[in-house]
């Protein structure tokens, strides 16, 4: 009986180790930056599960990688997977669980002997992190042809090399074109990487939408100056410039309330002495929010504070553009279907958005799209402390089991 069916959470668990310990940092996460040495040896593994599996492995133009099991007929497929590649203080299941999951699935049906009548298909996304390379999500943007293939070829890495140039150096600048598979559906098995199912004790979220994420690199030109003979009203301090914009930042999202967020992840003082005014100051504005209006009210607020601090200063501001992307609301039919799937293996569950971007919501373009989420303990993620409990991942991985299942017969 196929509603008996249930993954091996203990194999499943044990390529999660595999995986993690490529590219292993201390405290037992990993860093595999997208197109590094390490992501390649995580992407070379999980091909080798793939093929174990008897998968057809595709590597398309932009090195998103997909594995095919064929269906008794040939239709759309439905498409699963995630990423591998980590931020630099990675955890050991951001992406690696919605695609290694996607293998135990595969593996699961074979032992079984079930051949669904769709093909089934899981894929792994390059870049999705946008660590190394902006803008995150960019395989699967590229896949849905949201960004043009020699744009992302030709973007530039934090260390200076292009992404074509490294796609090509560790062998994963494939010959398939983007959007090789038209998907049927697509669902992405993922942990929280929040606190709000293990603060409520709840098993499964069912991902009802995803916010809009609106990145940008503030430049300020100050002056370099002497700290302590430039009296404080004839400075043109770069360094207070950021520091007044984190500080608005944080108020503005306050003042909005309800989804709004705001975050500067990043700033970079030149020429970064205890005792000389900052002459130059980078830093990044990170905005989100589910209501697309709101998060352009709040990118409007951002832009007309720099047009004053720049006046009141005496300094001259200007931004460029990371990354763009407008709120998701993913498939009202496929979130239906986990949740009937989750109530009928017994799962507490809830609907929820999703606070970070994901490559399910590029894929959401082209096809009927949806996620799963399982409690990420303490709500810590992007940290070699990131943790799921196995019950919760085999919980979410049969809740995939059956819901790709479902979908493809």
């Amino acid at each position: 009986m196929t509603t008996a069916l249930r993954i091996d959470s203990d194999r499943l668990l044990g390529r999660l180790d595999q995986l993690a310990a490529i590219g292993p940092i201390d405290g037992g996460g990993c860093c595999r930056l997208a197109l590094t040495d390490a992501d390649k040896a995580g992407r070379d593994q999980v091909v080798a599960w793939m093929r174990e599996q008897g998968l057809e492995v595709s590597v398309d133009c932009i090195g998103n990688v997909f594995g095919l099991r064929r269906g008794a007929e040939d239709v759309a497929p439905v498409m699963t997977g995630s990423h591998i590649d980590t931020v630099a203080t990675g955890g050991r299941y951001d992406g690696n669980l919605g695609v290694l999951a996607g293998l135990e699935v595969v593996r699961t049906l074979a032992a079984a002997g079930i051949t669904t009548r769709r093909p089934l298909v899981v894929a792994f996304f390059t870049n999705e992190e946008g660590a190394r390379f902006a803008p995150d999500m960019l395989g699967s943007l590229v896949y849905v042809g949201g960004l043009a293939l020699d744009d992302a070829l030709a973007a530039v890495a934090t260390d200076g090399k292009t992404l074509g140039a490294e796609l090509q150096r560790i062998g994963y600048a494939g010959s398939a074109p983007p959007g090789l598979h038209r998907p049927h559906a697509f669902v992405e098995l993922h942990i929280e990487q929040g606190p709000v199912l293990a603060a409520d004790g709840i098993t499964i979220g069912a991902v009802e939408n995803l916010q809009g994420i609106s990145w940008q690199e503030i430049l300020i030109a100050g002056q370099s100056n002497h700290a302590g003979t430039t009296p404080m009203r004839l400075r043109h301090d770069a360094g207070y410039c950021a520091a007044a914009i984190t500080t608005f930042m944080r108020g503005l999202a306050k003042e909005m309330g309800g989804a709004q967020v705001c975050t500067v992840g990043r700033i970079e003082l030149t020429p970064n002495l205890i005792n000389v005014i900052a002459s130059r100051a980078k830093l990044t504005a990170d905005l989100r929010n589910t209501d697309e209006a709101l998060l352009q009210a709040a990118e409007a607020r951002l832009a007309a504070f720099l047009v004053t601090l720049a006046r009141d200063e005496g300094v001259t501001i200007s931004t460029r553009r990371l990354a763009r992307f407008e709120p998701v609301i993913f498939a009202p039919a496929v979130i239906e279907r986990i949740e009937a799937v989750t109530t009928r293996l017994g799962f507490s569950q809830r609907r929820m958005t999703s606070g970070a971007g994901h490559d399910a919501q590029m894929m959401a373009r082209i096809c009927p799209a949806a996620m799963i989420f399982v409690p990420s303990a303490g709500g810590i993620s992007h940290n070699a402390a990131e943790y799921t409990a196995p019950a919760d991942i085999a919980a979410g991985a049969n809740v995939l089991l059956h819901t790709l299942l479902e979908l493809a017969s």
